[in-house]
């Protein structure tokens, strides 16, 4: 169950539900095969060392798992830093949660929602990702770099708004 799904509200109900994009995963996934690959051929290198040559042997093996080791963490921190952001809109409120350990959370009903923005490279509307930056009643903006559909995020939000004002 997702952080928002535990805190909704009665009569609330989830309407739209998107996370960071997928390119987020670019660089630590680059960085994973750097040093995945470069431990897997510190490993394929020990088995190709003479008998005579432990040490040596030894350490392109604790190299080779180091290596493969950090591959992983970098790796596994992408995709949790991915799956810890929600940003989600119900029938009452906007959402962002980002984090995991450490938690920043943004709750704004909708009627509080003063503007949200979208901007948008070339690359970003090609693969669709790009920046949210929710505006709320005397606050600060929020910007949320590499959201996924950006521009249906903003259209749920401004359809709801739009909803709760004819009530």
């Amino acid at each position: 169950m997702s952080y928002v799904e535990k805190h909704l509200i009665d009569g609330e109900s989830i309407v739209y539900e998107t996370r960071l994009h997928w390119i987020v995963l670019i660089v630590p996934v680059l960085l994973g095969l750097l040093f995945g690959l470069t431990g897997m051929g510190m490993l394929l290198l020990s088995g190709r060392t003479t008998a005579d040559q432990t040490v040596e042997h030894e350490s392109l093996i604790a190299l080779g798992i180091a290596f493969l080791a950090i591959a992983l963490i970098f790796i596994a921190r992408g995709v949790l830093v991915r799956n810890a952001t929600e940003m989600i809109v119900t029938n009452k409120r906007v959402f962002v949660k980002v984090g995991l350990a450490a938690r920043r959370t943004i709750e704004l009903l909708l009627s509080r929602v003063e503007s949200i923005g979208v901007e948008e490279s070339v690359t970003g509307r090609m693969l669709g990702y790009g920046t949210v930056i929710v505006h709320g009643t005397g606050g600060t903006p929020e910007i949320f770099n590499r959201v996924a559909h950006p521009l249906e995020f903003r259209t749920q939000v401004q359809q709801q708004i739009e909803k709760s004002r004819v009530k």
